[in-house]
């Protein structure tokens, strides 16, 4: 048997085009931003949540490139940290709220006071107050305040510093989040049509992996699939990363990336799901796929999911906010990709059964948290400029809206990632590579045929049982 002559028909493989990294730089010092998991725990931090093994990451050095990071959980560390943080925060922060409220403005005033003292945004403002989720959006013209409210809580930072509720464990907003959406919906020019995150092989290297496959002879043995994996890994290359919409280097897209990328691994068998559900991997038949068949998995929001008060000064999100898609292409001799009107039930199945499970896996694998929370800003933000919010309030998104003054594009730009392969010995046929990515189209969640009304008053009643005349000067947000 020879290593370098492989039989096309006589393995399998499946193939990933993602990415998984952590940025150098965060809004705060001891925040990591998207180093990876939390080790598959889940529920709240006070528990001791992970697992105490290790959780693998990957880093984007200066030049886009990736590389390997393992760190290890550590649940008793968290624990301590949690209940730090009940008693740092006191009775008013520290207290689970059912409604936490944040005025963009003076939030805007508050940070804009710390800047001018030369001092960094408070942990309070990196975290939004420890909002869990944004639920509603008000525009008050009697104080020309636009109002963000939802769910809060004490946090603490898992060991992949992402700040999570100590309670429940969701994963908190963050400022820096905020203001990437804002900024994608600004004041003073048209907002983006499509925030996406593609990663993607090149062409050429697609042509050189059908390639391989040609030239590879009948002769293969089950021992052989390291060496096939190379094989596809070396032909296919490096991938390209695009994003549009967004800045690259911002926490924001990165967690678009992460998300995208721990989805795939899922999908493809290298990454053990954390809660009971269907993966592509188990259901796939290689004798039913075309040997030039890719598949494609990419979220989308739920774009039902605004419900708006009749005076349009209110808003609700409603549902999970995310749920998985899925293409079948094929690939020519050229490293084309054609879309195919053949579908596939493994692949159907896959998306159907994350979409379901999404919830539980927001839990359990927080980046998936961290996505539902940047889908919800970027929607709200879509909001606030479709029904000119701004102009209302006379808010001209001064601090927010420049990045000189406060950036957030702070972490290294990705530009590259090496091709994942997992060899499955199954049947006897190439199963397909995978692609996808993150689409959102915001406005989308706004057309009229998406909108949900109040036709209960819900949001109007939340809207007018919130006040804002007894905040003291300085005060940003209240319960």
């Amino acid at each position: 048997m020879k290593l370098h002559r492989f039989g096309f028909f006589a393995f399998s493989a499946l193939i990933a085009f993602g990415l998984l990294f952590s940025p150098v730089q965060s809004l705060t010092p001891t925040a990591n931003g998207c180093r990876g998991g939390f080790g598959g725990g889940g529920g709240g931090l006070l528990g001791g949540g992970g697992t105490g093994g290790a959780t693998n990451g990957v880093l984007v050095d200066a030049q886009g490139v990736l590389h390997n990071e393992a760190y290890d959980d550590q649940p008793q560390l968290v624990r301590e940290r949690a209940i730090a943080a009940r008693v740092k925060f006191g009775k008013q922060l520290g207290a689970t709220s059912k409604l936490r409220k944040i005025s963009l403005q003076r939030l805007e005033a508050a940070l804009k006071a710390r800047l001018d003292q030369k001092q960094p945004p408070s942990e309070e403002m990196a975290y939004l107050a420890g909002l869990t989720r944004l639920q509603y959006v008000f525009y008050y013209p009697e104080s020309k305040d636009i109002v963000l409210a939802g769910p809060a809580e004490a946090w603490a930072l898992d060991p992949a510093g992402r700040a999570r509720g100590i309670e429940t464990g969701w994963t908190t907003l963050e400022l820096q989040d905020l203001i990437v959406a804002l900024r994608a919906y600004p004041p003073d020019k048209p907002g983006v049509g499509v925030i996406l995150i593609s990663i993607d092989p090149r062409p050429e290297g697609l042509a050189a992996m059908q390639q391989f496959i040609r030239e590879s002879g009948p002769n293969i043995e089950p021992g052989d699939a390291d060496a096939i994996a190379d094989g596809l890994r070396q032909s296919l290359g490096m991938q390209n990363i695009r994003v549009q919409g967004i800045a690259p280097n911002t926490h924001f897209a990165q967690v678009l990336i992460e998300a995208d990328y721990r989805m795939k691994l899922i999908g493809i068998g290298l990454e053990r799901p954390p809660v009971k559900m269907v993966v592509y991997v188990d259901k796939a038949n290689p004798s039913t796929i075309s040997r030039n068949a890719m598949e494609r998995w990419w979220f989308v929001p739920h774009y039902r999911c605004v419900r708006v008060t009749n005076d349009e000064t209110g808003m609700q999100l409603e549902g999970n906010g995310v749920r998985l898609a899925c293409e079948h292409e094929v690939v020519t001799q050229t490293g084309a990709r054609v879309v195919s009107s053949k579908g596939n039930k493994a692949s159907e199945l896959f998306v159907t059964s994350f979409t379901a499970k999404y919830p539980e896996l927001a839990i359990a694998t927080p980046v998936y948290a961290q996505l539902r929370n940047c889908v919800d800003l970027a929607i709200a933000a879509a909001f606030i400029q479709k029904h000119d919010y701004y102009g209302k309030a006379g808010w001209r998104q001064g601090l927010f809206g420049d990045e000189a003054a406060f950036p957030v594009q702070t972490y290294n730009t990705p530009k590259q990632t090496e091709t994942v392969v997992a060899t499955i010995w199954r049947g006897n046929k190439l199963m397909t590579p995978v692609g996808g990515g993150v689409q959102l189209h915001p406005p989308k969640a706004l057309d009229a045929e998406n909108l949900l009304p109040d036709d209960a008053g819900k949001v109007v009643k939340t809207r007018d049982e919130i006040h804002l005349d007894q905040l003291a000067p300085g005060q940003w947000w209240w319960d």
